[in-house]
């Protein structure tokens, strides 16, 4: 994990990254030597490995292609975590510079993701804020909803940040009572999926609808409603926990309804 200035000699993948952008020249992640991308002289961290190379880390801004990692999230799970942590980390360094105790400047560890103060010997790791996604069954109909953040005629699942003091479980019930309006049961953990969006880790789940008739919080959705499984609008793509909840949703439902024959 130790920081280091780079001769030109080093070979890996380059994340370089700041303010939760990433340079992507030509739309890809660079990969070569640190002189064939003009990167020698800069202060370089390793964070892993892809493919048998390794993955450096170097927290500035390009003058240009700097873009959002959104644009390689479909091309390998292992490496959009790789370049989500990368992301982060240099979120995380950027905006720990100075200790929030004491206002003293402060390094990164050499031994783990950390920052530390040397004065008031605080300790700061970078935070994870977790959240939850739920696909929820009626019959052979899933519940979808068009939020507020997305305004591209995406319809896609609920979703809520976890509060202090919460649980996973009752963070589920409550984001889906605040949000939609109903009650579920049968709920059960699925999968989940690290989102730098800045800094989420999304914890997927399935449930059953039990009663309640749709109404919206106008603050979060646009809309929601109950869809047929065999004619659903526009879904997320393939590489979100989204699309994988809405998937086994439809599975559920089309096994519903061929029972129902």
């Amino acid at each position: 994990m130790m920081q280091q200035k780079l001769t030109g000699r080093e070979r890996g993948w380059w994340i370089v990254s700041l303010e939760n952008r990433v340079w992507l020249p030509q739309g890809e992640l660079p990969l070569g030597t640190a002189e064939q991308w003009t990167l020698q002289d800069q202060m370089a961290i390793p964070i892993g490995e892809w493919q048998g190379e390794k993955v450096w880390l170097i927290r500035r801004k390009m003058v240009s292609d700097m873009s959002s990692p959104r644009l390689i999230s479909d091309r390998d799970d292992k490496l959009f975590q790789l370049v989500g942590r990368g992301v982060q980390l240099a979120e995380f360094y950027r905006s720990h510079r100075y200790c929030g105790y004491c206002g003293h400047k402060m390094r990164p560890s050499l031994h783990e993701w950390a920052c530390l103060c040397h004065h008031c010997h605080e300790r700061y790791y970078p935070q994870i804020a977790p959240s939850i996604i739920v696909g929820i069954r009626r019959d052979d109909h899933l519940l979808l909803a068009q939020h507020q953040r997305h305004r591209h005629g995406i319809h896609t699942v609920l979703a809520g940040f976890v509060e202090v003091g919460e649980t996973l479980e009752e963070a589920v019930h409550r984001e889906v009572m605040e949000e939609s309006g109903i009650k579920i049961r049968n709920l059960r953990y699925v999968d989940s999926q690290p989102w730098p969006f800045p800094n989420s880790l999304m914890v997927g789940f399935l449930a059953d609808y039990e009663s309640g008739e749709i109404n919206i919080d106008p603050v979060e959705l646009i809309s929601a409603a109950w869809h047929r499984y065999d004619n659903l609008p526009l879904i997320p793509p393939p590489d979100t926990i989204a699309r994988r909840l809405i998937e086994e949703t439809v599975a559920l439902c089309r096994h519903q309804s061929l029972s129902n024959r």
